[in-house]
């Protein structure tokens, strides 16, 4: 079977967070600009990553609200504040109803991360998960990167970092022969130089369905990052 990737194309920034989010079946899956930016089968993995990001309690921000996934994950944990950023404004919207219905209060923030992250102080935040769409194909492999460097400061002393990037890790997955070696050689050094030494990988089990574009595989990593 060939395996499919997905690269983003065409994308501008500036214009991502008016653009119009096509929530296709209900809510099964999220589609922007033509993007699939995710899908309701990464739900054992955004289990994880919620769960992952809220090992701490306490304080949690989420970057990237997508279908609501992760957000519904995290307000089943014991945290007592729920921090979301999100760029585009139709899930935005979908974002201010959930918060209408959520058990521990939430705070919404619209724009891009880099247009709003100068709100939160640093060492402020118990757990962060990062999860957000790389908008055009310059930034496919390495947007994750730029936050997390944000992600270091604005955590507290053992405080907890997650992240993904299916679109990017379905790329990459195929050079390697493994998920672990994947993530050794195009994440970790990168982690190590932010200033991460304590890294533990959780390998989760998911089942993509033939049609998904931007990943093909039958496991993913979510990673435990402890400042």
């Amino acid at each position: 079977m060939k395996i499919k990737s997905h690269v983003p194309k065409g994308n501008k920034t500036d214009s991502w967070s008016n653009a119009e989010a096509d929530f296709d079946n209900g809510n099964d899956s999220l589609v922007i600009f033509g993007n699939p930016v995710m899908e309701s089968w990464e739900k054992p993995y955004m289990k994880k990553l919620a769960d992952t990001a809220c090992l701490k309690g306490g304080k949690v921000l989420e970057v990237g609200f997508g279908l609501g996934i992760a957000s519904s994950f995290i307000q089943q944990n014991a945290i007592t504040e729920h921090h979301i950023i999100e760029a585009n404004q139709d899930v935005f919207k979908k974002l201010q109803d959930f918060s209408k219905l959520s058990k521990v209060k939430v705070f919404g923030y619209q724009g891009l991360w880099q247009e709003v992250i100068n709100k939160f102080e640093e060492n402020s935040f118990d757990g962060i998960l990062y999860d957000t769409y790389p908008i055009n194909e310059k930034e496919l492999h390495i947007h994750q990167f730029n936050f997390i460097k944000t992600a270091y400061k604005l955590l507290k002393p053992n405080g907890v970092l997650t992240y993904c990037n299916f679109t990017s890790w379905g790329n990459l997955r195929k050079e390697y022969k493994d998920d672990y070696e994947m993530f050794e050689k195009t994440q970790s050094d990168k982690l190590t130089e932010i200033g991460f030494s304590k890294i533990k990988l959780h390998q989760v089990q998911v089942n993509p369905p033939e049609s998904c574009n931007y990943y093909q595989f039958k496991t993913i990593l979510a990673p435990e990052i402890i400042k």
